[in-house]
């Protein structure tokens, strides 16, 4: 099984940050490698077990089912249902915590997953710096960090 970690500080408060990511189908509004996204079906975006159909800006579609968000623990839990990545038991974990000096928040991004083995070193650069610290260094920017 393959395991991806990612870390970073965003320089604003983790009720800033969450407001930002909650949404599960909010990723066009921070991630800069996702186009549209839509949560199947019409449910609501924050309840576990809806789906979102999202597309990249290569036109790749991806559909993932959350599993668990927690406004008090601030974490959200995902599944990848469909992907053209070749993953597969893909289960992703998004979680803040509050930096206290500076009103700062410690962001992680953490996957597990079954692959190829020839592809395992690939995949993990890709989620890990492409995906992950995309999405960090977006958030980063937007927040002036």
């Amino acid at each position: 099984m393959a395991r991806v970690f990612t870390s970073s500080v965003i320089g604003a408060s983790t009720d800033k940050v969450w407001a930002r990511i909650r949404d599960f189908n909010g990723l066009p509004t921070w991630h800069p490698a996702i186009r549209e996204s839509r949560i199947e079906d019409g449910e609501p975006a924050d309840k576990v077990g809806c789906v979102r159909d999202f597309y990249l800006q290569n036109g790749d579609r991806i559909r993932e089912r959350l599993l668990g968000l927690s406004d008090h623990d601030l974490f959200c839990t995902y599944s990848i249902l469909e992907s053209p990545m070749g993953v597969e038991n893909y289960i992703a974990t998004l979680r803040l915590t509050p930096i206290t000096d500076g009103d700062r928040t410690f962001a992680e991004w953490s996957a597990e997953f079954d692959c190829a083995l020839e592809r395992e070193a690939e995949l993990v650069e890709l989620i890990g710096n492409g995906v992950f610290q995309g999405g960090f260094d977006s958030l980063k920017r937007h927040f002036g960090s």
